[in-house]
């Protein structure tokens, strides 16, 4: 059966699926609350991306308001060390791992032929803890002793120092933890028990792939933190010694559990944007995705080994040679399934019908950024080197090339892809044209000078600094505030597509293939009751 038998057989099912009544949703608030329905939990994980993004987001701009001008100009020191921590902790919990849990809720049933997630009310639960969550997160900013201070990564014994509210935090990182596995175990459960007849898992879209992958990181490292974390609370509140000097405690042990959670972490953030990266480059290429086996294969590669490069974060901690050159080989080994991944984007693109509609536009962009990021990761994984860059605005370059130009720019191009899709609509892609290049001038003056400023010295989370480094500090604050204002026009484009527009077609993508383009725009609120029939490989792939 070819790829347009499958569409046309589908779309007649779809067609006839939505015609009862009964199968809508239910009308007002409620249905927001109590749905069990994939696409409505898709949705609600999405808006609450976008809203914690500009929080999230408010607080980068606090700080490089702060760090305009030389001196003490704006904030408090303590108030600008929450700004930097929360900020963090808003932008990894908050943002990237929701949204890339909304589109896996919207997009993975659709994309197996499955008519919804395996454990709907577990679904259900799994959002509604993560406003809960993140309120009693952000209202610590409002307490007495002020919101964590102590960096993202919440080492002791400096955060060990917070007031009353770091009960609250604690409670909060549970919370979101929980979240996070209830999720996942939804996920894996779903792709193994609810594909369509016919798909075998080597026919799966990359970004079920990815996302399989992520939720085992997940499941695996998410019990890690609670227990690390866990310990932090007893230090504080119970008399335990985990990681107290005075009382026969190590503070380097918490850094060793914290980065055994908090490198896997950093693959939960990107593996989800390389499968939506290999699902919009082949469609606009209008190419297969070239070395798709390859492709599962090194995101596997990938997951096993960021469960041991971790202590490459801690190569100041005065480590043995041994344990440094281990953990410096094993971070170069993980370049090499990262650098198949770049290497089959670039061939798939390689003499293709490319077209640059927006979501292409920002995968390339992906593809040219992230690859900067890895590169000043490499850098990072040579020991001797790394003693240099260690704590310094290098690193925070580094990282911010991956998770901005990264991480959100997936989900920015997943967002224009997949609109016309959930809303029916067409976006203005004069406008989306206008965001990329907007974005990705500014997104390159704010981080790219934090590079030369790393390497002269300048260390991070710091409210001052000396007179050398402030043109560029200048440079990177003007960054900030055009990318952070340019993400209003996202809204806007995304507001006006909701709300209407040049009306999409089921294959919205001329280049599109896989099963979520054999339904009508907007997808109808209840797919595949009747399975799709899958026997070639070509439907998803």
């Amino acid at each position: 059966m070819s790829s347009n038998d499958v569409t046309h057989h589908a779309a007649d099912d779809h067609d006839h699926d939505h015609g009862h009544d009964e199968h809508g949703p239910a009308p007002g608030l409620m249905r927001w609350v109590t749905t069990t329905n994939h696409k409505d939990i898709g949705t609600l994980y999405l808006w609450f991306s976008l809203v914690m993004f500009f929080i999230g987001g408010a607080m980068a701009l606090v700080i490089r308001a702060e760090l305009f001008q030389p001196g003490i100009q704006i904030v408090d020191p303590m108030f600008f060390n929450s700004m930097t921590t929360m900020h963090a902790i808003v932008m990894i919990f908050g943002v990237v791992m929701p949204a890339f849990v909304g589109l896996a809720n919207w997009m993975i049933p659709m994309m197996i032929g499955a008519p919804d997630m395996a454990l709907p009310r577990l679904n259900n639960w799994s959002f509604w803890i993560m406003p809960f969550a993140f309120t009693i997160m952000l209202s610590t900013l409002f307490m007495d002793s002020g919101g964590p201070a102590g960096g993202w990564t919440l080492y002791p014994p400096l955060v060990l120092q917070m007031g009353d509210s770091f009960a609250y935090v604690i409670f909060a990182i549970h919370f979101l933890g929980i979240s996070s596995v209830m999720g996942s175990i939804n996920i894996v459960a779903t792709i193994f028990n609810m594909r369509a007849p016919g798909m075998t898992f080597m026919q799966m879209p990359m970004f079920v792939w990815t996302w399989l992958i992520t939720a085992y990181l997940l499941i695996a490292t998410i019990p890690v933190f609670a227990g690390a974390v866990t310990m932090l609370l007893t230090d504080r509140f119970f008399g335990t010694s985990f990681f107290n000097a005075a009382g026969g405690g190590d503070p380097v042990m918490f850094q060793h559990i914290f980065w055994f959670f908090g490198h896997p972490e950093v693959y939960i953030l990107i593996l989800p944007a390389f499968g939506i990266v290999s699902s919009i480059i082949p469609t606009f290429a209008r190419k297969p995705l070239f070395g798709y086996d390859s492709m599962v294969y090194a995101t596997a590669s990938i997951a096993f080994l960021s469960f041991i490069v971790w202590a490459h974060h801690m190569f100041t901690t005065g480590m043995p040679l041994a344990g440094s050159l281990f953990f410096m080989f094993s971070t170069m080994m993980i370049s090499v399934p990262t650098g198949v991944k770049v290497f089959n984007w670039v061939a798939t693109m390689w003499r293709g019908s490319m077209t640059f509609e927006t979501p292409m536009l920002f995968a390339i962009g992906f593809v040219i950024m992230f690859t900067v990021g890895g590169l000043s990761g490499l850098m990072l994984a040579i020991t001797p080197a790394d003693i240099q860059y260690h704590d310094t605005y290098f690193v925070v370059a580094h990282f911010h090339y991956v998770l901005v130009p990264g991480a959100i720019y997936s989900l920015m191009a997943a967002t224009y892809y997949w609109l016309p899709k959930w809303t029916g609509n067409m976006y203005d892609e004069t406008l989306g044209k206008w965001h990329f290049w907007i974005s990705t001038v500014f997104v390159n003056v704010l981080f790219f000078p934090m590079h030369f400023v790393g390497l002269a010295g300048m260390p991070r989370r710091i409210p001052d600094y000396s007179l050398q480094f402030a043109d560029w500090n200048m440079i990177a604050t003007i960054g900030a505030f055009g990318f952070g204002f340019s993400q209003l026009m996202f809204v806007y484009i995304i507001v006006k597509c909701v709300r209407g527009g040049e009306k999409a077609t089921a294959n919205v993508w001329e280049g599109a293939r896989g099963l979520e383009w054999t339904v009508a725009s907007p997808a109808p609120y209840h797919t595949f009751e009747t399975a799709p029939a899958i026997e070639s490989s070509t439907v998803t792939r």
